[in-house]
């Protein structure tokens, strides 16, 4: 099994022990677990923790692709700053009228 396979493997199989854990937890001992993590300096919260790793997950991702473009056309795009790529991204969709 590939070390992908196995990683993601490890990854279910801790998921669902954790699941598993937490339906069989009660209202008290959950309780006393959050007020606890609450009150470790070390521990923040996993919501502070899931706003540091970035945005959340597009309903319409983009898709990678790989384009070769004219020198000049890329410099244009550049030139505006950042977002360069949403701004072809804006123009190639002007264009097919989407």
């Amino acid at each position: 099994m590939p070390t992908v396979d196995r990683k993601k493997a490890a990854m279910d199989a801790a998921k669902e022990r954790a699941l598993k854990t937490l339906e069989e937890m009660t209202e008290e001992e959950n309780a006393a677990i959050t007020a606890d993590a609450l009150a470790d300096p070390d521990n923040p919260p996993a919501d502070e923790l899931f706003a540091r790793r970035g945005r959340p997950k597009s309903d319409n991702p983009k898709k990678p692709v790989t384009i070769r473009l004219d020198a000049d056309v890329v410099d244009f795009f550049k030139g505006g700053g950042e977002g360069w790529q949403t701004r072809i991204n804006e123009a190639l969709r002007k264009h097919a009228k989407l």
